[in-house]
């Protein structure tokens, strides 16, 4: 028959090594998160980027329209 006390280190371990499983999939999905995210910060930043450079162009285009009249 085995120790009691060795039963429950046995079962705490178990409960330990599921809890660090547990742990290691919700990592993956974490870092698969921030992955995504930081993808979809890049794709603003530059869509952004584009934007900025069409509004300037429009200014200067206008400013030169504005001097020629």
């Amino acid at each position: 028959m085995e120790d009691p006390n060795l039963q429950a280190l046995t079962s705490k371990l178990e409960l330990l090594i599921q809890r660090v499983e547990q742990l290691k999939v919700q990592n993956r999905q974490l870092l698969a998160h921030e992955q995504a995210w930081r993808e979809e910060r890049a794709h603003l930043i530059e869509k952004n980027e584009l934007a900025r450079h069409k509004v300037e162009s429009m200014i200067s285009r206008l400013r030169a329209l504005e001097q020629d009249t």
